[in-house]
């Protein structure tokens, strides 16, 4: 064979090869072409029904957030004193423990004072807790200090004393009582 047949042997494939790898190109476009057509777009109804149920969740989203920042609204204004409530607690203390040491009547200028303060800070949320001599330990009221051994069998387990008096604000404790319990053994 002479070197020119060779040479058209050789073009001739790759033509060929050429045609065949057009002839797949077409073939897949041909085939993508049919899934495209397969592909049935959404009737109105659907559309609606998409456009909808979007709408009812949007909607859905919105009240959640209206009533959570509602919701945190009222928890800040009825906890908005705390940190000036904080500071007064021990001011209260002080004059309760001067009304005690000194022995001042109910019309003593110092008690005066006192009584309007604390009627001012009940007005702005602040409750104090009720006299724990006598009951039970509450963990969510109570703050034990110290044990010491029960005076008798009825008080075993009981709150003795009352170090300081705990407060509540808005519901939630500001400061737990701090007392002492008798002991079980």
């Amino acid at each position: 064979m002479s070197k020119k047949k060779q040479e058209e042997q050789e073009i001739t494939k790759k033509v060929n090869n050429t045609e065949e790898v057009i002839a797949d190109d077409n073939t897949e476009k041909s085939e993508k072409e049919e899934v495209k057509e397969e592909v049935i777009p959404p009737t109105t109804e659907e559309l609606l029904a998409t456009e909808k149920d979007k709408n009812l969740r949007l909607f859905a989203e919105f009240e959640n957030f209206r009533k959570r920042t509602t919701k945190e609204r009222i928890e800040l204004f009825t906890t908005a004193n705390k940190d000036i409530m904080s500071t007064l607690l021990p001011i209260l203390d002080n004059f309760e423990r001067s009304i005690k040491a000194n022995n001042y009547g109910d019309e003593d200028g110092t008690v005066l004072i006192y009584k309007q303060l604390k009627s001012e800070l009940e007005k702005k949320g602040l409750t104090e807790l009720e006299d724990p001599i006598g009951k039970e330990l509450d963990t969510d009221f109570h703050e034990a200090i110290t044990n010491i051994p029960a005076p008798s069998d009825d008080m075993k387990g009981k709150i003795v004393d009352a170090i300081e008096k705990g407060y509540m604000l808005g519901g939630k404790v500001l400061r737990y009582a701090k007392v002492v319990v008798a002991n079980k053994e």
